[in-house]
C-alpha cells in the first residue's frame, strides 16, 4: 500500500506506510536523546517504541520489533516511577523534611553502640536516614534521633569531606543513600535539588544556633 505519490521534473517518489513509520520513529528517537530532562525523554521513548513497534510489525522487520517491546514497559515502568518520585517531593517540600520519603531508595544498615559511622576528614559517599538507635555528632557534641538526616552536607562540602564524627551511641539501624543516586534524583526532578538546598540551609543554621548555646554556656 502506498501513502502518497510525489510528482517532481524526474518522476514520481512513492513512499510505503512501512517506510513513513521508520522515518517517523527515527525522528522521534532522535528528538527523545535531545532531550534534557528525564521525564520527557521517557515519554518520547515510549512514543518511540510504540512507533518502532508498529513499523517492525509493518516491515516485518523483527529484530527492532524485538528490541522495543522489551523497551516499552521498561520506559513505562521508569516514567511511573518517576511520575512517584514528583508526588513524594511535593509533598516532602511543603515543610517536611525528615526525607522519609526516600526510604524506598535508600539501603538499611545496622549500627552497633560504639561504632563510627564516618569521621571528620573521611572521603564522603553516602547520606543516612536514622530509623532507630541514638547517634551523636562528636565535634559539636549534637544529639541525634531517629528520623533524622545526617551527612547531607558531605555533598557540597569542599572535597566531599566530612565536616564532624558520626558516631553510634545506641545499637539501631540506618537507611543509606549514595550520592551518585542523590544527583541522579535531582537531574530527574529539579524541584528535588531545592528541597535539598533548603534541606542544608536549615542544618547549618541548627548547628550555628546549637554552637552558640553552648558558647554562651561556657561564657
Amino acid at each position: 500500500m502506498q501513502w502518497t505519490d510525489i510528482t517532481s521534473g524526474i518522476g514520481v517518489l512513492s513512499v510505503h506506510w512501512p517506510d513513513a513509520l521508520g522515518y517517523l520513529a527515527a525522528l522521534m528517537t532522535i528528538a527523545a536523546f535531545s532531550r534534557s530532562t528525564m521525564i520527557s525523554l521517557r515519554v518520547l521513548g515510549i512514543s518511540t517504541n510504540v512507533l518502532n513497534i508498529a513499523y517492525g510489525l509493518s516491515a516485518h522487520v523483527y529484530p527492532p520489533l524485538f528490541l522495543h517491546v522489551v523497551l516499552l514497559p521498561l520506559n513505562a515502568t521508569r516514567l511511573y516511577q518517576m511520575l512517584q518520585l514528583i508526588g513524594r517531593v511535593r509533598v516532602a517540600s511543603q515543610g517536611n523534611l525528615d526525607m522519609a520519603w526516600l526510604k524506598p531508595f535508600m539501603h538499611k544498615r545496622s549500627t552497633k553502640a560504639g561504632e563510627i559511622i564516618f569521621s571528620a576528614g573521611d572521603l564522603a559517599a553516602d547520606m543516612y536516614y536514622t530509623v532507630a538507635g541514638r547517634y551523636r555528632l562528636k565535634e559539636i557534641d549534637g544529639e541525634i534521633a531517629p528520623g533524622q538526616v545526617i551527612g547531607e552536607l558531605g555533598l557540597v562540602a569542599p572535597e566531599n569531606r566530612r565536616t564532624v564524627t558520626f558516631e553510634c551511641v545506641e545499637d539501631g539501624e540506618l537507611l543509606a543513600i549514595g550520592y551518585a543516586q542523590v544527583k541522579q534524583l535531582y537531574f530527574q526532578n529539579p524541584k528535588f535539588g531545592f528541597y535539598f538546598l533548603d534541606l542544608i540551609a536549615q542544618r547549618l543554621f541548627r548547628d550555628i544556633q546549637r554552637l552558640k548555646a553552648k558558647i554562651a554556656a561556657q561564657a
